[in-house]
C-alpha cells in the first residue's frame, strides 16, 4: 500500500468519487447507519489515501488543532473490507500520526473511536478519556495521545 496526504484542492474527481464511496459503503452500508457523511468539513481537512494497484483501500481524514476539536485530529478512518487481513489499519494510523506531526507540527491528537476498536488505538498510545457515548447509533469513546 502506498500512502499520501493531499489538500482537499489537491484530490482528483475521480479520488473524491472513490473516497466517499467508500466512506458510505463502510460507515452507512456496512454499519447500518444512516447519516450525513458529507458534513462541509472535508475542505478542511488533509486527505490520507491509501493505494493498492491504483485503487484507494485506506482512508483517514486529518484536522489541525481547533478545527474538530481543541487538539488535532484524526477521523474518518477506514479500510476497504477486502483488505483488512493485511494489518493496513496500523500503518494508516502510523503515517496518519506522522502527517500531523509534520505538517501541523502537533504531538496531541483527540479521536472520536468506535469502541470496539479501543485496544487496536491503545496499541498506537492514545488513552481513553472520559465516558463513552454513542454517536449515530454506535458505541464511542474520546481518545487523546500525548
Amino acid at each position: 500500500m502506498i500512502l499520501e496526504v493531499k489538500t482537499f484542492s489537491e484530490l482528483t474527481l475521480e479520488e473524491l468519487y472513490e473516497i466517499l464511496q467508500l466512506r458510505s459503503e463502510i460507515f452507512v452500508v456496512e454499519q447500518n447507519c444512516v447519516y450525513l457523511d458529507t458534513d462541509g468539513k472535508d475542505h478542511k481537512a488533509l486527505h490520507v489515501l491509501g493505494k493498492k494497484d491504483g485503487n484507494i483501500i485506506a482512508y483517514t481524514r486529518l484536522f489541525n488543532a481547533n478545527d474538530y476539536y481543541k487538539y488535532a485530529s484524526i477521523g474518518r478512518v477506514l479500510i476497504k473490507k477486502s483488505e483488512r487481513e493485511f494489518g493496513y489499519g496500523h500503518d494508516l494510523i502510523c503515517f496518519s500520526i506522522k502527517a500531523i506531526q509534520e505538517k501541523f507540527n502537533k504531538s496531541t491528537i483527540k479521536i472520536g473511536a468506535q469502541t470496539y476498536l479501543k485496544k487496536f488505538y491503545e496499541s498506537h498510545e492514545f488513552k481513553q478519556i472520559g465516558e463513552g457515548y454513542i454517536e449515530d447509533g454506535i458505541p464511542h469513546i474520546y481518545m487523546i495521545r500525548n
